[in-house]
């Protein structure tokens, strides 16, 4: 268990230096792409939850009998 211990620490050890981890344009590009799929998700989601209603809301309509 201790020689598990030992191995993890000194991969811990090995970290790169921050000058040379950057982002860079795909990361950047992948984010967007991200966003612009969870705007278009949730649009598509508000369009059906209000057909949804709105057949709820029809057929409610011609279920009640006439007064």
């Amino acid at each position: 268990m201790t020689s598990l211990w030992t191995v993890i620490l000194s991969l811990a050890q090995n970290t790169p230096d921050p000058e040379d981890v950057k982002p860079g344009w795909l990361a950047l590009g992948i984010f967007l792409l991200m966003g612009l799929a969870v705007v278009g998700l949730a649009f598509s989601l508000v369009k059906h939850l209000r057909r949804t209603r709105a057949n709820f809301e029809e057929r409610d309509a011609d279920s009640d009998p006439p007064t």
